[in-house]
């Protein structure tokens, strides 16, 4: 079998599309019912978003804190620790995939099969092409939901910020570089080497 003109390509994809809503019409429905992948999609606005592929060095990141944020809340028995993707639903229609996310047991209620109610804590790990989005929009947003802590990580940086809610804003509890150590508020004696996560 032969490979298919450009023509016969272009009009498969253009049908294909056809049977899913527009960017803006979008619903949680929709949403829910695209075939699985392992890429990040979030639902935001009533529309699909795709961020940006992870490096090595952010995936490094991720993969550094997570492994220390799990033990912890395992060996502590705090409830769950996941990573992306998988989605986190702050409020109808809003959809958004966290690097990191931790729920307490107290809030077992929020934990899914297909996806996450509120978490607690969330990470990002930020890069150059998401630096707005988890500075700015996502900050807001889980603002917003209630995530009594938001913790930003750069690796190019080496930093990570951790914030805490406080009346429905953030504010910041510290700003840690490579030679010290990190820490949460929520998770009381949780703290973590910057080193460690962003070398």
């Amino acid at each position: 079998m032969g490979v298919p003109s450009p023509e016969t390509q272009t009009a498969f994809v253009v049908e294909v599309a056809e049977l899913f809503p527009p960017q803006g019409e979008w619903t949680e429905e929709a949403y829910f019912s695209l075939p699985d992948t392992n890429r990040y999609i979030e639902l935001s606005e009533g529309e699909l978003v795709m961020p940006p592929h992870p490096t090595r060095r952010h995936q490094q990141a991720v993969e550094e804190l997570f492994l220390r944020l799990f033990t912890f809340v395992r060996e502590h028995a705090l409830g769950e620790v996941h990573v992306a993707p998988l989605p986190v639903r702050l409020w109808p229609g809003k959809i958004r995939e966290p690097d990191i996310f931790f729920v307490s047991k107290e809030h077992a209620d929020r934990i899914g099969e297909q996806y996450f109610g509120v978490p607690d804590l969330v990470v990002e790990v930020v890069s150059s092409s998401t630096w707005r989005t988890d500075r700015v929009e996502k900050m807001v947003e889980y603002a917003r939901a209630g995530v009594q802590e938001y913790w930003i990580v750069d690796p190019d940086g080496g930093t990570i910020e951790v914030y805490r809610w406080r009346e429905g804003a953030y504010e910041l509890v510290g700003r840690w570089g490579r030679g010290e150590r990190a820490r949460s508020v929520l998770l009381a004696g949780f703290e973590v080497a910057v080193d460690e996560v962003v070398p």
